[in-house]
């Protein structure tokens, strides 16, 4: 029996539901910067759903209930139940809420989930925010404001508490070297040698690189040009080459590995019939497939791919080929590609041509990724789903300025990824 025979059909939702507000903050590392240190979680998830809010034309008031996620609140912030922590910086204090946490997947399930609660008629109007801050960590025992680089030696015990550890410990999908699996069997699958895998990682790191430096919330304002030049080379593909991005696995370099930072992201969500009281442009969320696999499963993350894909492709009778945009987890940068193409949004086998080709950049024909991804633009851990949903969202609305795709995206479709087992397929309509 496949995966793909033992994961349930979805069903309608019992009423429409629609995104009538974003916000989100920069990507930032607050012990390096003096603008914001000392900035804490409660700050961050505030700062993003008071956007949100505004963005709506609503306050607390008008909001139902809340949802809170933190993908890693115990050795982040010391946190037991972190949702009671940000109702005072809401004006929410006494509404119902709940807290939520699914590692790197929890901002995609934070949108799921408050889908769930409009859709079944329990509440009208619904925000839905994450928070993370894994670059500055708190103490466990100190006011938040007082705060610790956050080690990789403390990053990697973490990622070992989402791997089953019953009799052994896998770590398949957590470390560089494993996550290839799904990359190296593609390029087998496509008769493909390492110079070409070199040339199209490069590439995807240029033009990812190209549109996080002038994306405004993004972690750096410097592309590979600028510190090729900086570091007196002739031309990002040479830096890309040279020790300051060595190899980190038998094809990844460390430019294609996420870049820990901190933010928050949050999301309000009405019935479909009340959205425009709020909004000219609300974006009506067609239905998400949700598949989980775990740690010591080969090819993990391209099965649950094509389990939750395959949910959501039914559910709505769309594919990956009548999406305008993708935006996809992508922490370890290939993904990218792979799961494009595990989500027909680019075609079968074709996916590393159009990545050589610049056609998934921005301004490409077939734009992924168009913030520049967890490896460029930053990567806040359960932050960066309502991060990629906050991207796709303006790109709707045509608000992305320098950063806003080609042609007008009336379909998107975000795949979402985390904790080595949680994978989400949202399929958005425009109805703007």
């Amino acid at each position: 029996m496949s995966f793909n025979d033992n994961i349930p059909k979805l069903k309608p939702y019992k009423r429409s539901v629609s995104i009538i507000g974003v916000g989100a903050t920069p990507f930032v590392r607050v012990l390096d910067d003096r603008e914001v240190y000392g900035l804490t979680e409660g700050e961050f998830f505030g700062y993003a759903a008071l956007e949100a809010m505004r963005d709506a034309g609503i306050d607390g008031s008008d909001v139902d209930f809340f949802v809170h996620g933190q993908a890693g609140p115990g050795w982040i912030s010391n946190f037991g139940t972190a949702n009671i922590h940000v109702a005072n910086w809401l004006g929410m204090k006494g509404k119902g809420s709940m807290h939520q946490s699914e590692a790197c997947a929890t901002g995609y399930v934070a949108l799921e989930t408050a889908v769930d609660y409009v859709a079944s008629g329990t509440y009208d109007v619904v925000l839905s925010g994450c928070i993370d801050m894994p670059y500055s960590i708190a103490y466990p025992t100190r006011v938040l404001t007082k705060r610790r680089f956050g080690t990789d030696a403390i990053f990697h015990e973490t990622l070992c508490s989402t791997v089953t550890r019953d009799y052994n410990l896998f770590t398949r999908g957590v470390l560089p070297f494993s996550s290839e699996s799904w990359l190296d069997a593609y390029f087998k699958e496509n008769n493909l040698d390492a110079e070409t895998i070199d040339k199209v990682m490069t590439n995807m790191a240029i033009n990812c690189r190209r549109a996080a430096a002038i994306n405004p919330l993004g972690l750096f304002d410097t592309n590979f040009d600028d510190l090729a030049e900086e570091y007196g080379m002739d031309s990002a593909e040479e830096y890309l080459h040279s020790k300051y991005n060595p190899l980190i696995g038998k094809y990844m370099r460390a430019c294609h590995f996420e870049q820990r930072c901190d933010g928050a992201a949050a999301v309000v969500v009405c019935p479909t019939e009340m959205a425009h009281k709020y909004t000219d442009h609300p974006v009506e969320v067609l239905g998400i497939g949700h598949s989980c696999i775990e740690y010591s499963t080969p090819l993990l993350e391209k099965l649950a791919t094509a389990n939750a894909y395959k949910q959501v492709r039914e559910l709505t009778g769309l594919t990956g080929a009548d999406m305008d945009l993708f935006l996809t987890n992508d922490f370890f940068m290939q993904s990218e590609m792979l799961a494009a193409e595990e989500c027909e949004y680019l075609p079968k086998n074709k996916g590393w041509e159009y990545m050589m080709e610049g056609r998934a950049a921005f301004d490409g024909d077939r734009p992924v990724q168009p913030h520049g991804g967890r490896c460029q633009y930053g990567h806040g851990s359960s932050a960066s789903g309502l991060h990629d949903l906050y991207e796709t969202v303006r790109q709707m609305r045509g608000e992305q300025g320098e950063t806003q795709v080609k042609n007008p995206v009336n379909y998107a479709m975000i795949r979402g990824f985390g904790g080595g087992q949680n994978v989400l397929c949202t399929i958005l309509k425009n109805n703007g």
